[in-house]
């Protein structure tokens, strides 16, 4: 009788358990690209993770409207870069319950932004660069810690997965920490080589891999006015750089200018934006190939 009734509800356990359904898929939103690219290796299967800018826009300083809006106010969770990253959060009512500052375990370690202006050409006109620089992810040891914090809230909003986050967590830190030791190696020759950058979002990649850098505030797709041309003149005599880094190819009008004056160009692409072409992985491998170019001379 024992064996007839432990069979029959074992026979019982098997069918409910079939019956069970799976944990429901979340639903996440982020402030930009890389940390979309995060959550979704991590959560794998188990979320929809969605970066609602629009492409060509800088998500730094994009606004959501109102149906945007709406989506993260109703997402699971709401993961944030931090540093000041977009600063449209603090303009509208968000659960705090369901947000996640990615970056925060580092917060004592932000670079703060001096008050300056710097002149802009283009219809920007001039605008002041201050609080903390935000691009955190540059630095890629940093990187590896926001996707660990993301983890933690995946296995704390479904601990059912906690096993998968961390495997999949696992596999991430192995391709962010192999982007690291590569930059690193690609800067061993000549730290502290100085560089020209287009726009001063390269703090933290400067910091974690040694690079002297020395930032305008050109954009790629206009050609810088004569008084920019005049001030890069006066720079360099003083900042004797042979590259500029741009966060998008110039105009060839502007790289002829520039290797009249013996600068050469190179991209490195911080892919806050989603990428037209590869992801976060391919996008920041091919920064570490074009970087290459200035050690190889």
């Amino acid at each position: 009788m024992r064996r007839t009734l432990f069979a029959a509800i074992g026979i019982l356990l098997v069918l409910t358990s079939r019956q069970l359904p799976a944990a429901e898929q979340l639903t996440i939103y982020t402030v930009n690209y890389p940390l979309q690219y995060f959550a979704q290796r991590i959560a794998g299967e188990h979320a929809n993770v969605i970066f609602p800018a629009p492409a060509q826009v800088d998500p730094a300083f994009w606004m959501p409207d109102k149906q945007a809006i709406r989506g993260y106010q109703e997402a699971d969770l709401v993961l944030l870069n931090g540093a000041g990253y977009a600063k449209w959060v603090k303009k509208v009512s968000l659960s705090r319950m369901r947000q996640v500052d990615t970056s925060a375990s580092f917060a004592e370690g932000y670079i703060a932004v001096q008050d300056t202006v710097t002149r802009s050409h283009g219809p920007a006109g001039e605008h002041a660069h201050t609080g903390s620089a935000f691009t955190t992810w540059l630095d890629f040891h940093q990187a590896a810690q926001q996707a660990e914090s993301v983890m933690q809230a995946l296995a704390k909003k479904q601990p059912a997965n906690k096993a998968a986050f961390e495997s999949n967590f696992a596999a991430l830190r192995k391709d962010l920490m192999a982007l690291d030791l590569e930059m690193q190696k690609v800067v061993a020759g000549r730290p502290g080589q100085p560089m020209l950058v287009s726009h001063p979002v390269y703090q933290y990649l400067a910091r974690r891999y040694l690079l002297h850098l020395e930032a305008v505030q050109w954009k790629p797709e206009t050609v810088p006015e004569d008084d920019e041309w005049q001030r890069l003149r006066y720079v360099t005599e003083d900042f004797p750089a042979q590259w500029m880094i741009w966060e998008k190819q110039p105009l060839s009008e502007t790289v002829t200018h520039l290797d009249s004056m013996g600068i050469d160009v190179l991209v490195f692409d911080p892919c806050a934006g989603r990428p037209e072409q590869g992801d976060f992985l391919s996008v920041m491998q091919q920064n570490i190939q074009n970087l290459k170019k200035a050690w190889q001379e």
